[in-house]
């Protein structure tokens, strides 16, 4: 099965309280859910194509586009709480616990989730996470970081050079798929222009990207065994906030990979599959 018949094949759609939520949902066992990061031009299977179809042969994969991205119902960031859509999204396929896995603000709402809903997770794993509310000593300390500097304009002006200059900067060398990625990521933007309008008002109003973010305590407070995973080069969200994740979370363990950057799932995939693959297994 080619990639275009199994991200197809694998479509479904789910109505919970606020809208209709767009998901892929491949293989059977343990539960894993993937959480995508905040891009212009961002779904499940564009931050995850590479994992989903590897991971779907040891487990039920659930790769979600959350509430204001991909398929999924459009939101303006004030309406937004992916930790509760994602409580909802699991009652409505009858998952009682499972592995959240998360990229940026996907990590963000991984880690907001297994802090609240501690009975339904198994496991976390997170690529280049953020820690919110907190100051940075090495990273930006006074406004957005390189990366996020060139996403926000990026959603302004979603042109194939824009996005090249989002994948230059969310990544070590994408190589020759950079053309291929920075094109999708450009047609995606402008195919849900909603949700497009919605994140550059949201930015007009200095509204943060994601709503209710996990306290320090909370995170603090996360029992289940947690796995960081952070580029060395990652010029979006820097290492720095894995590494204070690793120092307040009891039973976490932190993976830095040299020469990758905010796209540890796409630069090396076939680390990341087996990575995951390892710590996810029972």
């Amino acid at each position: 099965m080619t990639a275009s018949t199994l991200e197809r094949d694998s479509e479904r759609y789910l109505a919970i309280s606020t809208g209709d939520i767009h998901y892929h949902d491949v293989g059977e066992g343990p539960v894993v859910v993937l959480l995508h990061g905040s891009g212009p031009g961002a779904t499940a299977w564009s931050n995850f194509g590479p994992n989903i179809e590897v991971l779907s042969k040891r487990f039920r994969v659930l790769a979600i586009d959350m509430p204001g991205w991909g398929k999924s119902y459009a939101a303006r960031v004030r309406e937004r709480d992916h930790a509760a859509s994602l409580g909802e999204i699991l009652d409505g396929l009858k998952v009682k616990r499972a592995a959240v896995v998360g990229n940026s603000m996907g990590a963000v709402t991984a880690l907001a989730f297994a802090a609240r809903n501690p009975d339904r997770v198994t496991h976390v794993v997170t690529m280049g996470a953020a820690m919110a509310g907190q100051q940075m000593m090495f990273g930006p300390a006074d406004g957005p970081s390189e990366g996020l500097k060139v996403l926000f304009q990026a959603y302004r002006t979603p042109t194939p050079e824009a996005m090249a200059k989002l994948v230059d900067v969310m990544t070590f060398g994408a190589g020759n798929a950079s053309e291929e990625v920075a094109t999708e990521r450009s047609k995606n933007t402008l195919k849900y222009a909603q949700h497009r309008e919605n994140f550059v008002a949201d930015l007009d109003e200095r509204l943060p990207i994601i709503l209710n973010p996990p306290t320090p305590a909370e995170i603090a407070g996360i029992s289940v065994p947690v796995l960081l995973i952070h580029g060395r080069d990652d010029r979006v969200l820097n290492l720095e906030h894995s590494l204070r994740l690793v120092s307040i979370i009891q039973n976490a363990r932190l993976v830095v990979i040299n020469r990758c950057g905010h796209w540890a799932q796409l630069e090396h995939a076939d680390e990341f599959n087996r990575t995951v693959t390892s710590f996810v297994a029972p």
